[in-house]
């Protein structure tokens, strides 16, 4: 069994764009930005034996906001630009009642599946309150990267805090270091 670190996509990959306190994705490709350091560390991640799987809740296609194709070619530059095995996406919305929405783990299990993980020694970074909760009901350690978002967290606690994403996948670094 292979363990692996699950990363959230907007908000620890890439920034979100934040409107009145809440993250949002980028509206296209073309307007990505990626968070500094964290590709070093996903690398030293995979170099650790780590598989790095990318799970990301993008209910703006079901909403109409923004189309599958736009998402896909977000996606496509992400897999380019980060050292992924996988990426999953679910295209719902909350109304959807699907299992692959988080906070629900259907993303985690899917992954678990498919590439032979050991979700008990894996772990799930996020920025949102639903990331934690998804990676808490599929068994995983957490990290939460708190950037004060103004929507309340309703989620378990966290393993950690962290103020950045690239300082979350330190904490993760640190303790495969340590033995932890």
């Amino acid at each position: 069994m292979m363990r692996a670190v699950f990363v959230d996509r907007d908000g620890v990959l890439n920034a979100a764009v934040v409107e009145n306190g809440r993250p949002h994705p980028p509206a296209s490709a073309a307007d990505l930005t990626f968070l500094p350091g964290v590709r070093a560390r996903l690398a030293e991640l995979k170099r650790l034996g780590f598989l790095i799987v990318c799970v990301t809740n993008q209910p703006d296609v079901a909403r109409g906001g923004v189309t599958r194709a736009s998402v896909d070619d977000i996606n496509a530059r992400i897999r380019v630009e980060m050292p992924l095995d996988d990426l999953l996406a679910c295209y719902h919305d909350d109304r959807d009642g699907c299992d692959c929405r988080k906070p629900r783990p259907g993303l985690l299990l899917e992954a678990a599946s498919r590439l032979g993980i050991d979700l008990g020694c894996s772990y799930m970074i996020g920025d949102r309150w639903k990331d934690i909760a998804c990676g808490a009901a599929a068994g995983c350690a957490t990290v939460f990267v708190d950037y004060g978002y103004t929507e309340s967290y309703q989620g378990p606690a966290p393993a950690h805090v962290s103020a950045t994403a690239a300082d979350a996948l330190e904490y993760v670094l640190a303790k495969e270091r340590r033995g932890a």
